[in-house]
């Protein structure tokens, strides 16, 4: 048996919002998917267990224990005791 009424244009006309509905919304889904990878892949952890970690605002090397080393320099003049 078939359907009793088969016109495809009236059919195609109702069914133009619904589609474009459904349409929206995945769309609208693949945005959020977007943003949610964008918020996860910028605020990732950084990595433990190494003995020395780079900073990745300065790129100098931090230990592991999280105190910051200031490299010495030769050319340093101490201050005159007054």
């Amino acid at each position: 048996m078939s359907a009793p009424k088969t016109d495809l244009d009236t059919q195609e006309k109702r069914h133009r919002g619904p589609l474009r509905g459904m349409a929206g919304v995945v769309i609208f889904a693949l945005l959020l998917l977007a943003g949610l990878m964008f918020y996860v892949s910028s605020s990732g952890n950084t990595p433990d267990g190494a003995p020395v970690q780079i900073d990745g605002r300065t790129g100098a090397e931090v230990p592991a224990d999280g105190s910051v080393t200031v490299p010495a320099t030769d050319d340093a003049v101490a201050p005159a005791a007054d």
